[in-house]
């Protein structure tokens, strides 16, 4: 079952409203500028941003995986454009149709911005997992990424920030979690 707004959708449109999840990433790809002033990465992130603008998302996803490869290896893997760069390559694997990957890119974000305490990236990179858990129809292949997801986002909630101040978003996992627990018992 193919998810709204996906590139393999015979109705993409890169322009469509993003999945609540990937909405920061998406209104900068979208918008005007896409891009700070000034950034390193500026360049690259550019012609990342307007392949996907233009519907063009393996080239996006080629031109985003290099340039995370290059700037990891000159800027450092937790670089603040590095993340950005590979935020929004979670996202060009969701356009892509390829959940797992968003998934386990944007939990993988969650993780190292909860350990260096920036509750706000830290959250907004688990909405983001769990837009992109959402579309995985696997319940068994749901269920293992739906425990590491409420594991982290538990955690989150714990502390300050958005996540504590939002636990209907966690209830609502939780309670696909139980769905799927009976879909697969079947």
């Amino acid at each position: 079952m193919p998810v709204a707004g996906l590139a393999g959708d015979a109705e993409f449109d890169p322009k469509a409203t993003p999945a609540r999840g990937f909405d920061a990433v998406a209104e900068a790809v979208l918008g005007e500028d896409g891009v700070a002033a000034g950034a390193v990465l500026g360049e690259a992130m550019a012609r990342v941003n307007a392949a996907v603008r233009d519907g063009r998302i393996d080239v996006a996803a080629d031109l985003a995986e290099r340039t995370v490869r290059e700037a990891s290896g000159t800027l450092g893997d937790e670089h603040p454009e590095v993340l950005r760069l590979r935020e929004l390559t979670a996202y060009i694997a969701y356009l892509a149709g390829d959940p797992l990957r968003a998934f386990r890119l944007s939990l993988d974000l969650a993780g190292l911005w909860h350990r260096k305490e920036d509750a706000e990236a830290a959250y907004g990179n688990v909405q983001s997992a769990a837009t992109a858990w959402r579309a995985v129809r696997d319940p068994e292949q749901g269920l293992r990424l739906g425990a590491d997801l409420i594991t982290l986002w538990t955690e989150l909630t714990e502390g300050d920030g958005p996540a504590a101040d939002d636990t209907e978003e966690l209830e609502s996992a939780r309670a696909r979690m139980r769905r799927l627990t009976l879909r697969a018992a079947r």
